[in-house]
């Protein structure tokens, strides 16, 4: 295989700057003027430059290739996508290209490219809004201008919430602080935390029980008056105010629980809104506790006096604060105190009032004869958690009604709106027309509270909730309110349209039920963080929340009637202390006796 010679050929030495010598220099000599044409590579123009030029790129490979139908000739200097750009390179016929064997039109359409993109405006890319600017210059600017619109109106739109929610996120974070410290029972320091429990631990329970056993049904119920659905904001109805009084005691004072649990027919026995607070848990953002008697191998959930639970709840899961002082009328503890005053009065107002009731296997227990009692039932259901262990609850019914010449059986509650600049939606404008806004704005802002009603209405078995929306008469009179609408709802839908999980209710109920089996006997209590989502479980001493343990938090006065605020509506307010009083004297003589 014979290779041909390789000849580097001269390199004439410049002395006057870089590169080969001009040919034109008269100071060189026409050998070297020959010999530095000779060494030129055809057809390659060559543009001299000093050191403070800057160097660009013969060809950019990066440029995008895009449409090559609307594309003009390559190499042409209107080709905006070429990967040559000849177009720019001055040529210096004093070079004797044409000697060479060059071709002057294509040595005269070469130019460099400049790789660097084209400066910017100084406030922002003017050209996307002008279609018919550089047309030829820049392929497909329709479609980019368009794309660019779109992606400023993005930036723009999440700009905007952004600051939306850092300011929610602010309100938010500055209403949990103001009551992260603040506890519905005071830890006392001899008190000794066993568990810690955090919620993220619930989401992951589920367990699956048996249907239920009714055991006893007491009380009686008053028919629900439909009328009552038919009600409007055009058409509202004032709310009154009722005598007739609910007896709701805790679980060991219950004579009925006391007599089941001698008759050895369960382990654990609870009521249906201790239940619904376990079940619950995880939605809560308010502290709440829970008082855990062990007596031997039997288990009781109570609540103490003036507990929270007695309360309901009002704009538990918002975001918007409410008032920290604890006499201001919109103060989470005031509208608490309004919310029970308005369902205990709301639940009597739709029965039929005729005197007719149905009657059950016995009366409500704990209450002494001649006393007027409210339209209440107690149904003691019993559910089996595992073989050796059943739990028996008090479930609550407030009203019947006959459907199909069927008996069936309804819990009443009642959601109040105080002052539409919290909620953002008024009931008196929306309740007609949108009503499906309305109560996924009480989802957001009660979501705790509603799901509660709809573990309770679960575990009664009732066939209807009935949910009632009351309102002020005037946001700044808490006295004097109107029931502006009535819906109904089947808890099992309603509960999966809350995305509440039966499976996962009764999993966190075993799951503090077998953990408190594993303790000693005495007495505990189970509070729920004020400021974390975790509940805690306390030992405390046996006489705790006795006499020595009496909490501040809900004076009995208080929770009947709040705080008059104003002097509209003194004689109702005086009727309401003095049954105020009335039932502060008989909770007084039921405690010595």
């Amino acid at each position: 295989m014979v290779f041909e010679a390789f000849e580097v050929g001269t390199v004439p030495f410049n002395s006057d700057g870089w590169g080969p010598p001009d040919a034109s220099d008269t100071s060189s000599s026409a050998s070297s003027t020959s010999v530095a044409a000779a060494n030129l590579l055809p057809n390659v123009p060559f543009a001299s430059f000093s050191r403070s030029e800057k160097l660009g790129r013969v060809a950019d490979w990066t440029r995008a290739l895009s449409n090559p139908s609307a594309r003009p000739p390559t190499g042409s200097k209107s080709d905006p996508s070429a990967l040559f750009d000849y177009s720019a390179f001055a040529v210096d016929e004093g070079f004797g290209l044409a000697n060479s064997g060059g071709n002057a039109d294509e040595d005269a359409a070469f130019r460099l490219v400049d790789g660097k993109p084209p400066p910017r405006p100084k406030f922002g890319p003017k050209w996307r809004f002008n279609q018919y600017h550089n047309r030829n210059q820049l392929p497909q600017r329709r479609d980019e201008e368009v794309e660019a619109k779109k992606r400023e109106a993005e930036k723009d739109r999440a700009r905007r919430d952004r600051l939306y929610n850092l300011n929610r996120n602010n309100i938010h974070q500055q209403r949990r602080e103001a009551a992260a410290f603040k506890s519905s029972v005071d830890i006392q320091p001899e008190w000794n935390m066993l568990e810690q429990i955090p919620f993220s631990t619930f989401s992951k329970l589920s367990f699956t029980v048996q249907e239920p056993e009714d055991l006893l049904l007491c009380g009686g119920l008053e028919y629900y008056d439909r009328t009552y659905d038919r009600i409007t904001p055009k058409a509202e109805r004032r709310l009154e105010r009722f005598k007739n009084r609910s007896f709701k005691v805790t679980t060991s004072d219950d004579l009925v629980i006391r007599r089941l649990a001698k008759e050895d027919k369960a382990t654990v026995f609870a009521t249906d809104a201790i239940l619904a607070a376990l079940m619950c848990a995880p939605r809560s953002v308010y502290s709440w506790d829970l008082v855990i008697q062990r007596v031997g191998n039997k288990l009781f959930f109570d609540k103490r006096d003036g507990s929270q639970l007695d309360l309901l709840s009002v704009h538990e899961t918002s975001q918007e604060p409410l008032p920290e002082g604890k006499d201001d009328i919109n103060s989470a503890h005031s509208l608490g105190v309004e919310a029970a005053y308005i369902n205990q009065n709301f639940a009597q107002q739709v029965l039929v009032r005729n005197g007719k009731r149905e009657t059950f296997d016995e009366p409500i227990p704990n209450v002494n004869e001649g006393e007027e009692n409210a339209s209440i039932a107690y149904r003691y259901r019993r559910w089996k958690l595992d073989d050796s262990m059943y739990l028996v609850a008090r479930c609550e019914l407030q009203s019947t009604v006959e459907l199909n010449n069927q008996r069936s059986f309804l819990t009443l509650n009642a959601l109040n709106e105080f002052d539409p600049k919290y909620s953002g939606v008024d009931w008196r404008q929306k309740l007609e027309t949108q009503r499906g806004a309305v109560l996924a704005t009480e989802l957001k802002n009660n979501g705790n509270k509603l799901a509660k009603w709809t573990a309770q209405a679960l575990l009664a078995n009732a066939d209807m909730m009935k949910i009632g929306f009351v309102s002020r008469v005037h946001p700044r009179d808490h006295f004097n309110h109107v029931i502006l609408s009535i819906l109904g709802y089947k808890p099992k839908d309603f509960a999966g349209q809350i995305n509440l999980n039966t499976n996962n209710m009764w999993g966190i109920v075993k799951s503090i039920v077998d953990l408190c089996m594993k303790l000693s006997e005495g007495k505990y209590v189970l509070v729920k963080d004020p400021s974390k989502p975790q509940v805690r479980i306390y030992e405390v001493p046996a006489d705790a929340f006795e006499n020595d343990y009496v909490e501040e938090p809900l004076p009995e006065d208080e929770q009947v009637q709040p705080t008059e605020e104003s002097t509209e509506g003194g004689a109702e307010t005086n009727g309401a202390a003095s049954a105020t009083n009335e039932t502060a004297e008989d909770k007084k003589s039921e405690d010595q006796a």
